[in-house]
């Protein structure tokens, strides 16, 4: 989810175009990596706040989308930012596109986690940049090297293991879920691949402010998921209202800035380590909250695909992958 595990290439763009104060460096580094680590904590409890809407993923989305685009709106028009909202020509079509995938990514990764678990899809989605680098070969014509396919099967190795479905944690899961544990694995890849051609896709139009392609991705979603709510039904009013109210405000409007001022303030190989703080928020937060654990298989699967994530991601590798 979210525009803060975009590709080291993404997040080469983020601080190029976030203009920031100066600071002394080391002040610099120190605001930024705290302001990553709060952002990475917040999105980390995303999952908890799905879980208890209890709403439809497409309905979840659509609040998530709307409360986002205001909270986004009101931040860019406070800070003097509303010209980066403006798009023309290609950029245009870009941002809507990106929309579009996003709101699928989003709406699979929320099916997914009941389906499974908070943790469970969360490691799992962030398989993503494996798949902006094979599009990137495939499609692209980037060159990758052997260090890249080496860590790009180590990460996959780590998936399954995460996955349980080696180990029986799948089945004593899907035990508990009448909704399908393998259909939630399934549904959260098929998210992490919306999530790596957003990557792709901004990445073509890199003087599309993160803002503005945030915003956008949000004003998609309000307008092409306005059926949702009429459709599928209203929250009832009360509790379900405040979830969803922070799923926009917290975890779109609040994080994306938090996200993007740390980004703006670090080099791509803090960027790269920092980046871990959601998923492994997402994996206490859910034992804490709900009891849920990983198996000892699924750990050694978490930890085989941070530090394959983390080789791609460190800036010597970030130009080859960005192809």
């Amino acid at each position: 989810m979210h525009p803060s595990k975009a590709s080291a290439a993404a997040s080469a763009s983020v601080s190029a175009s976030v203009p920031s104060a100066p600071l002394p460096a080391p002040t610099r580094e120190r605001d930024g990596q705290w302001l990553l680590v709060a952002g990475g904590v917040l999105l980390g409890t995303i999952g908890v706040f799905v879980e208890e809407a209890g709403q439809h993923p497409l309905v979840t989305v659509w609040f998530r989308c709307a409360f986002g685009a205001m909270a986004l709106l009101a931040w860019c028009l406070a800070t003097g930012r509303g010209r980066e909202l403006v798009l023309n020509g290609r950029a245009r079509w870009v941002a809507c596109a990106s929309g579009v995938l996003m709101v699928l990514n989003w709406a699979l990764f929320f099916a997914a986690i009941p389906r499974t678990s908070i943790a469970v899809a969360t490691v799992i989605f962030h398989i993503q940049p494996i798949w902006v680098i094979v599009f990137g070969a495939l499609f692209l014509r980037a060159a990758i090297s052997p260090i890249q396919w080496l860590t790009t099967l180590a990460a996959l190795a780590g998936l399954v293991l995460t996955t349980g479905l080696l180990d029986g944690a799948a089945a004593a899961a899907a035990s508990n879920s009448s909704q399908g544990y393998l259909a939630g694995v399934l549904m959260c890849l098929g998210g992490s691949l919306c999530y790596a051609g957003v990557t792709l896709l901004a990445n073509t139009q890199k003087a599309i402010s993160p803002y503005a392609m945030a915003l956008w991705q949000c004003l998609v979603g309000a307008v092409a998921l306005a059926w949702a709510p009429w459709a599928l039904g209203w929250p009832p009013l009360g509790a379900a209202w405040g979830w969803l109210l922070g799923l926009g405000v917290l975890h779109t409007g609040l994080a994306y800035v938090v996200l993007f001022a740390g980004m703006a303030r670090l080099g791509l190989g803090r960027i790269a380590v920092l980046q871990f703080v959601y998923p492994l928020t997402a994996v206490l937060v859910d034992w804490a909250v709900y009891g849920r654990t990983l198996s000892p298989v699924q750990l050694a699967g978490v930890g085989l695909m941070a530090a394959a994530l983390w080789t791609l991601r460190r800036p010597g590798k970030a130009a080859a992958s960005a192809g």
